[in-house]
C-alpha cells in the first residue's frame, strides 16, 4: 500500500491555490506538459490558456507570471522527491547503502506517480533537469529567497547532507556535497543526452554509468577525511 502525500505549498508562490479547483489543477497539469514540449522560454500564458481552453485572465488569477509557475513546480518536485527519499530509504540501516540509494534516485528515470493525476512527475523530472536552475538563476533571487520560495530545495539538501554525515560524521562540507550531487546528477544527465562530448556517458547513454560515476566521486570525497 502506498502512502498518501499531501504537499503544502508556500502561499507566496501563488495568488490563488491551484490545488483548490479543477482549473488550477489543469493549469499545473498543462504547464508541465507544455513546458516539457516547448521549453520554458517559449512557454506563455497565452499558449497555456489555449491548451486548457480558458482565458489568460483566468490563469493570472492563480499566478503572477510564468516564473512563479516554474518556481512552484520546482518547489513541488523537491518536496515530492524528499518524500521519495524517505519512503525508499526508510528501512535501510546502513548509511553507505542509504546514500547510494539516494544517488540512484537522483540519477535515474522517474516514473509518474499515479497518486497525483494533475502532475506528471516523469515529465516534471525532465523539466527540472533542463529548466530547474532557471527558477533561482535570476535577478530577483534575493527577494524570492526572502519569501522562502526555495525552502523545499534547501530542505532536500539538508536531508541528503544528514545522510552524508551518517556516512562520515567528520566530513566538513555535507551541504555543499549534497547540492553538488543534485546538480551534477542533472547536468551530467542533460549533457549525456544533449552535449555528449562533455561527459563520458554520451556513447551508451546509460544511467547506470552515471550512477557509478557519482557514487565513485562522492565516496572518494568522504574517504579523504
Amino acid at each position: 500500500m502506498k502512502l498518501q502525500l499531501h504537499i503544502k505549498m508556500n502561499e507566496a508562490l501563488f495568488l490563488r491555490n491551484p490545488e483548490s479547483s479543477e482549473l488550477g489543477k489543469n493549469i499545473l497539469k498543462h504547464s508541465v506538459s507544455l513546458i516539457y514540449k516547448t521549453g520554458f522560454e517559449a512557454f506563455t500564458f497565452k499558449k497555456l490558456a489555449e491548451e486548457i481552453g480558458t482565458t489568460e485572465a483566468s490563469i493570472y488569477r492563480y499566478f503572477e507570471n510564468k516564473h512563479k509557475i516554474l518556481v512552484y513546480l520546482a518547489a513541488w518536485y523537491w518536496t515530492w522527491f524528499e518524500f521519495q527519499i524517505s519512503f525508499h530509504t526508510n528501512n535501510i540501516k546502513d548509511p553507505n547503502t542509504k546514500l547510494k540509494k539516494v544517488i540512484k534516485l537522483l540519477t535515474t528515470k522517474v516514473e509518474d506517480d499515479e497518486q497525483t493525476n494533475y502532475i506528471n512527475e516523469s515529465l516534471l523530472h525532465q523539466i527540472i533537469i533542463a529548466e530547474g536552475s532557471k527558477s533561482y538563476l535570476t535577478k530577483q533571487v534575493g527577494e524570492d529567497n526572502k519569501h522562502q520560495l526555495f525552502k523545499p530545495y534547501k530542505d532536500l539538501c539538508a536531508v541528503i547532507g544528514n545522510v552524508i554525515l551518517e556516512c562520515n560524521p567528520k566530513y566538513k562540507y555535507p551541504r555543499s556535497l549534497a547540492t553538488t550531487i543534485i546538480e551534477m546528477a542533472h547536468f551530467q544527465n542533460f549533457f549525456m543526452n544533449h552535449l555528449p562530448s562533455l561527459t563520458d556517458f554520451g556513447k551508451h547513454k546509460e544511467e547506470t554509468e552515471l550512477v557509478s560515476f557519482l557514487i565513485d566521486l562522492v565516496f572518494s570525497s568522504l574517504k579523504k577525511t
